[in-house]
């Protein structure tokens, strides 16, 4: 009943290259894996991204780029420095969920990684990727283990968001609850293992070719945030395991693309949070997530203003304004 919910509900119908025989075993010529890199206007983070990738990838793998109407040069370094790159130039900027779905109808990949153009595979990560999903057919989605660019542990695993999870992003009355199971996170020492999780961060997640022809595609109506969230909402309620694995290690630079235009991206964070919640939390859930948001926005855009009187350099004042402008936006929502 489960699958059949999902299979009513996927959100665009698509066909993928038939590469696998019924039986889900590897079929012939069958590359193991495909890495989808969506990229828009980090030209020197995306050339370390995709070298770390040729690095390491299993014999056979499938790489490609697809990069949203970038401004910096990103498309033309693809061709130029890496030629066996699959490169989808878009001429204007579609959004995460669409570029990644250009890939994901091509490709005939056994399983398929999303990568974020800030982030970097470690050494012998995709092989054992690879052997990990093998040894677990019943896997539909797996997270990888993160770290920031010093070395530093980065959360990587979730649990679904709840209104208690927006209550303490907006008034986080305690700073521990910040990284506790009341927000939604798992304890850095469970990282080690593999376990079930809700969702993974979006900058690297690994799918099923066989659980991804049965739910469906990305849902393009999330322009930017959320639409891993969604994803990983539909395998769990088609009866695919979500988990995280330990044998992946990325290194996360974060928002790297997104920090670019911080007024808008928050907007649009806002707006992907009010689709998932229509979608997976309709009814008074929804409903209080608004009035929460409202709440918080609007005790955003006073703070953001005091320091505008006292700020002593006029890029404080600009930054503290962009940041009033942007909630006030978010209350129109």
């Amino acid at each position: 009943m489960a699958r059949l919910w999902a299979l009513r509900h996927a959100p665009t119908h698509f066909a993928m290259p038939d590469a696998t025989t019924s039986t889900g075993s590897p079929g012939a010529g069958e590359p193991p894996l495909s890495v989808v890199i969506v990229s828009y206007n980090t030209v020197a983070l995306l050339a370390r991204c995709v070298r770390s990738v040729l690095t390491d990838a299993p014999p056979g793998t499938e790489i490609y780029v697809v990069d949203n109407a970038s401004r910096d040069g990103s498309a033309d370094m693809v061709r130029r420095a890496f030629p066996a790159v699959r490169l989808i130039a878009n001429e204007h900027n579609s959004g995460f969920a669409a570029a990644a779905n250009q890939a994901l109808r091509s490709t005939g990949a056994r399983y398929i990684t999303l990568l974020n153009s800030d982030a970097e595979i470690r050494r012998g990560s995709l092989p054992r990727l690879v052997a990990f999903l093998d040894d677990r057919p019943a896997v539909g989605v797996a997270g990888a283990r993160l770290i920031y660019g010093d070395g530093q542990f980065q959360h990587s695993a979730f649990r679904f968001p709840t209104l208690l999870m927006a209550l303490v992003e907006f008034f986080p009355l305690n700073h521990r609850l910040v990284d506790s199971r009341v927000n939604g996170r798992f304890p850095a020492a469970a990282y080690s293992r593999v376990f079930a999780i809700d969702h993974p961060l979006g900058a690297c997640m690994t799918v099923r070719r066989d659980a991804l022809q049965e739910v469906g595609l990305l849902d393009e109506s999330f322009f930017l945030y959320c639409e891993e969230v969604d994803w990983s909402w539909r395998f769990k309620q088609a009866g695919w395991q979500v988990v995280h694995c330990p044998d992946v290690l990325v290194i996360h630079h974060e928002a790297q693309s997104t920090r670019q235009r911080r007024g808008e991206m928050l907007v649009q964070l806002y707006r992907s949070r009010y689709r998932l919640y229509s979608k997976h939390r309709a009814g008074w859930r929804q409903q209080g997530l608004r009035w929460l948001v409202r709440l918080g926005a609007v005790t955003k855009v006073a703070t953001s203003l005091l320091p505008t009187i006292g700020a002593s350099t006029t890029e404080q004042r600009q930054q503290s304004r962009a940041e009033a402008a942007a909630y006030r936006e978010v209350l129109r929502l």
